[in-house]
């Protein structure tokens, strides 16, 4: 447990990574692992996650993330693409996939299905963007965390702009849209700001027990 909370204490969003430092498979594969096994409503995972290495494509996008380092510097860009809209197929796939892990018989959890639709088909386009971009978000913090645990530095980043990054990527013609992006690797030594001290809030004023 405490091994946990250092980890936390350890992590700061890291502004200047070390280019010449490259995650290792294993560490790579832990923490795309760790995305894998994120929690997302239902179980439904609607996004799709991008694992950029690419140099020109990544040099193409820090011009459009408003010039920033980490971009290109980080050892892997990692970029979290939601869902804009979604159908039936989205729970189809998903009953199916389960009855199979669970080696269920077919339409064991129609049911369950029916009751997902049910949920999230009456809502408008405009709202299944919205709560489909708040599922990145929980992977996204799967992944600073699992990151942390492996001493592997991260920094999540919102600073960029989201019609570019869909042209470049083509991720509009897949459904998709950038919602929130993360770069990995290892801190360089020159970053001042691994050495500010963590600030949040007290626990007295963010907790409050009933």
């Amino acid at each position: 447990m405490s091994d946990y909370i250092k980890s936390l204490q350890w992590r700061y969003a890291t502004k200047k990574f070390d280019s010449s430092k490259k995650l290792s498979e294993e560490q790579l594969n832990f923490i795309l692992d760790s995305l894998q096994l994120s929690a997302s409503s239902y179980g439904l995972q609607p996004y799709h996650i991008f694992v950029i290495t690419n140099t020109k494509i990544r040099e193409t996008l820090k011009a459009a993330s408003w010039g920033q380092s980490q971009i290109t510097d980080a050892s892997h860009l990692i970029v979290f693409a939601n869902q804009t809209t979604f159908n039936d197929s989205l729970v189809d796939d998903y009953i199916a996939n389960a009855e199979d892990t669970r080696e269920l018989p077919e339409n064991t959890l129609k049911d369950y299905g029916d009751f997902m639709k049910t949920s999230l088909m009456p809502l408008s386009d405009e709202i299944k963007n919205i709560w489909t971009s708040k599922q990145t978000y929980l992977a996204l913090g799967n992944l600073l965390s699992a990151a942390a645990s492996i001493n592997v530095d991260a920094c999540p980043m919102e600073g960029f702009e989201v019609e570019k990054y869909n042209e470049i990527l083509g991720l509009s013609a897949k459904n998709l849209s950038a919602s929130v992006v993360a770069t990995i690797g290892f801190r360089s030594d020159e970053d001042e700001t691994q050495h500010y001290k963590k600030v949040r809030k007290s626990k007295d004023k963010l907790f409050t027990e009933i």
